[in-house]
């Protein structure tokens, strides 16, 4: 989200615009693209003229713009050059393919194992990867267990974990990790039994990982905000930049 306000104070005649890039990432495991967004909330009056130019901004592909970006400019200086509209409304979308060496922010390792009679094991554990120090949030991981899945007995050593026995879905809610938590002793594990249906033959494949997370100021695609520049107004803006990566449910998967 690029958020634009103006606050005037009476008193000092101070004007302010304070800038908020929010960049959001969600990660296809399969196709091997990573999609970006750009969302607007512009409270401006005026004709505020914005430009936006990227860090390496040819690393963009099937570019979608908001009529008001002047698509000549992109075309001619890959840069974004526009008018906004007041209010809500999406600048750009578009996608990166992922062999421009993009590294996945975490690592579940996996092991899960269905022994002959009616019991199996279940272990995971999840560490952070090249984070630049950010911690993960809001990290979930969802398993659907094979239909020969009576009941998981499983013990996390952070957050919450469920097993629905009627969906066969397991969901284990971790929470935030922190990068200072590279030790493996200390790392977020969950493990315990499984128990299968009695006389069942033992499954033939493991379950898919469904992995999801957030990470605030880091985009893991390498796309940065070099600068934002505002002409056609008066009042000097103070400029910040908000990075958030997510994966949300279902677009990252690990196959056991």
């Amino acid at each position: 989200m690029l958020a634009y306000t103006k606050s005037i104070d009476d008193t000092t005649n101070a004007k302010d615009i304070i800038i908020n890039l929010l960049i959001l990432l969600t990660i296809y495991k399969g196709t091997k693209k990573i999609y970006h967004v750009i969302d607007c909330s512009i409270k401006l009056s005026g004709m505020p003229d914005l430009t936006l130019n990227f860090v390496d901004p040819r690393l963009f592909d099937d570019v979608s713009f908001h009529p008001c970006v002047r698509l000549k400019r992109w075309e001619g200086e890959h840069v974004l050059s526009f008018i906004p509209p007041d209010g809500n409304f999406r600048l750009i979308s578009y996608h990166i393919a992922t062999h421009n060496a993009i590294c996945i922010p975490i690592y579940v390792k996996h092991h899960i194992q269905y022994r002959e009679g009616s019991s199996g094991r279940f272990e995971l554990t999840v560490e952070p990867k090249q984070t630049m120090g950010k911690p993960l949030n809001d990290v979930s991981i969802e398993c659907a267990m094979p239909k020969s899945v009576l009941n998981c007995t499983l013990t996390p050593s952070q957050g919450k974990s469920t097993f629905d026995p009627i969906k066969k879905i397991l969901v284990w809610n971790i929470g935030q990790i922190e990068t200072k938590t590279q030790n493996s002793a200390h790392l977020p594990t969950i493990r315990g039994n499984i128990v299968l249906v009695a006389g069942q033959p033992i499954p033939e494949s493991n379950p898919v990982l469904n992995v999801s997370f957030k990470i605030n100021q880091l985009a893991i695609s390498g796309i940065r905000v070099q600068r934002v520049d505002m002409d056609g107004e008066i009042y000097k803006p103070f400029k910040g930049v908000k990075y958030i990566t997510t994966v949300k449910k279902g677009r990252f998967q690990i196959r056991t």
